[in-house]
């Protein structure tokens, strides 16, 4: 059974930095992207970076503050979060994905203070 770990969430005030990494345990072959989603209160679930093989995208709204990375053969994903700002807040998921087959975590919940 695979399970995605979450770790790294908290509180922070504007203007700070987080770091959220994540990690798949259990049975999983050849994992071709990893990355973050994240989910506001009353907002739907959104793309927050992704990785794949060395290329990684981002919504515009964290271009340049936030930087994802990946560990294929780890099966390992970081997101580093730096000048977060309270829009920032929400419960941020790991996804991970081999194949046809998504993993996600339970999520993590970052909330950031004005």
């Amino acid at each position: 059974q695979v399970q995605l770990v979450e770790s790294g969430g908290g509180l922070v005030q504007a203007g700070g930095s987080l770091k959220l990494s994540c990690k798949a345990s259990g049975s999983i072959r050849g994992v071709d992207t990893m990355g973050w989603y994240r989910q506001a209160p009353g907002k739907q679930r959104e793309l927050v970076a992704r990785f794949s093989y060395g290329d990684a995208i981002y919504a515009a709204s964290v271009k340049g503050r936030f930087t994802i990375s990946g560990d294929h053969a780890k099966r390992a994903v970081d997101l580093q979060m730096d000048s977060l700002r309270p829009e920032d807040s929400a419960v941020y998921y790991c996804f991970q994905r081999s194949g046809d087959d998504d993993y996600w975590g339970q999520g993590t919940q970052v909330t950031v203070s004005s």
